[in-house]
């Protein structure tokens, strides 16, 4: 148990301290205190200016320790004392949070004056759950996007990625989640985000509705690599305080591929050999533990915890989806939603490919109606998007095949559907109330015998 109490008994009537004896890029070099350090343990760096850089072990080269800081280190030189910091990097919340903004560190950055700090310490980089120890899957939860609450749905407890490429509309959905889903708190970790986008995203796309019950941790593309890997594990300790007061928790993040990257950046400096496009093998290994900490409930002595339900962004590089970190988060999530750049070029948000998109929770999460319904719909979308090209052509003949006229029929109906507002909210009845309409209107093909009567639900 990480408390107050523990913390201070964990902490040394006397400071060690060692020295810098090299520098070399952002890769600090630091003699003296090695044999009291490990993987992961934290230092503090006095500069000639005295401004001190907190900086992570991240590896150890014969007799010296490897520094990476978290800030930038200007005034940094050979012979600067490195004092070593004793207790676990943890951080202490309470649900006076809700609302702020904060950085990997864990310090506000909102300008709203300092944060109030809890009895109980979580520590930042945890394990995840014993898997015994966690329980089920629940029910639906309500994310307030038509198309991903009808055609993917997402459970509580369930993690899914959001696979896209650069400006396909991954912001935007996830602020629309974070306003309109039923669950209890929304953490957002903003991962390697673009400076100027931050304000955008918090005053204009999630708004002080979706403000007031979320908390934010924000790591920019300017700062260092152990900010921004800091900056996801930050997100997820957040996550886990929220959980533990019995809160159902929708963890939104940002992206996974720069965390990611941020690791490799790591790896690489401290040493590791690159593999698979230059990704070291620590960030294949640190990438499950990142995610594998979202989850179901776990079982406690008083009964079950609140559940952290992840939805994830990966950033696809050159919009291949098979690429190393696509590939291997989809083998560890329990589901994926695909935004198409194809769909948002014509116009179509949220950009969501529904024919692409996997929730692993189908179709136990939906009764038997349901998921007839959800047969019947990505059968039209499918015939219609197998014969695109020549009905937009115009080479295809009305008649030539009964199931291709049904879909072009019902297309239009469908693809309205699937579009969206960002200040439009549809909960999951609605969502799918509304396709049943859709697909119980009779066909409007002169020929009645290309109907397929089977596959309209009444």
């Amino acid at each position: 148990m990480f408390t107050l109490e523990n913390e201070i008994k964990r902490l040394s009537p006397w400071r060690l301290f060692g020295r810098v004896v090299a520098i070399q890029g952002m890769l600090i070099e630091v003699a003296g205190a090695q044999k009291e350090l490990s993987i992961g343990s934290r230092l503090h760096i006095m500069s000639r200016q005295e401004d001190v850089i907190p900086c992570e072990v991240v590896g150890f080269s014969k007799e010296h320790a490897l520094l990476m800081p978290f800030k930038m280190i200007e005034g940094v030189g050979v012979g600067c004392k490195a004092f070593v910091e004793g207790s676990v990097p943890a951080i202490h919340p309470t649900e006076e949070w809700l609302g702020r903004v904060i950085n990997a560190m864990g310090e506000p950055i909102d300008g709203k004056g300092p944060l109030k700090q809890g009895s109980q310490a979580f520590p930042i980089r945890a394990q995840p759950p014993a898997a015994h120890l966690r329980s089920r899957v629940g029910g639906k939860i309500d994310l307030g996007v038509r198309s991903i609450n009808t055609f993917t749905p997402c459970c509580k407890g369930q993690r899914m990625g959001i696979f896209a490429g650069s400006g396909v509309g991954k912001s935007v959905l996830l602020s629309m989640f974070a306003k309109y889903t039923n669950s209890d708190i929304a953490v957002i970790g903003l991962i390697g985000e673009r400076g100027r986008e931050v304000q955008e995203f918090i005053q204009d796309n999630l708004g002080e509705e979706g403000l007031a019950r979320s908390v934010i941790i924000v790591a920019t593309s300017d700062e260092t690599a152990l900010m921004r890997r800091g900056a996801a594990y930050m997100t997820m300790a957040v996550c886990e305080f929220f959980s533990s007061q019995n809160k159902d928790v929708l963890c939104l993040m940002d992206s996974v591929t720069r965390f990611a990257m941020a690791q490799r950046e790591i790896g690489l400096a401290g040493g590791e050999p690159p593999a698979s496009k230059g990704y070291t093998p620590t960030v294949f290994s640190e990438l499950p533990r990142l995610l594998e900490r979202a989850g179901p409930g776990v079982r406690m002595e008083d009964g079950v915890s609140g559940s952290v339900t992840g939805l994830f962004t990966v950033l696809v590089d050159g919009d291949d989806h098979n690429e190393p970190i696509s590939d291997a988060v989809r083998g560890i999530l329990d589901g994926h939603i695909v935004l198409d750049r194809s769909i948002a070029e014509r116009g179509r948000f949220p950009a969501v490919n529904v024919l692409r998109s996997v929730s692993r929770t189908l179709p136990e999460c939906n009764n038997k109606e349901e998921n007839d319904l959800l047969v019947t719909a990505r059968k039209h979308l499918s015939a219609y998007n197998d014969m695109e090209e020549m009905i937009r052509l115009g080479a295809y003949r009305t008649g030539a095949n009964p199931e291709v006229d049904e879909a072009i029929h019902y297309y239009p109906a469908l693809e309205e559907f699937l579009a969206q507002q960002k200040g439009e909210k549809c909960d999951l009845h609605q969502g799918l109330d509304r396709l049943l309409q859709i697909l119980q209107n009779q066909p409007l093909i002169e020929n009645t015998a290309l109907v397929n009567d089977e596959n309209i639900i009444e």
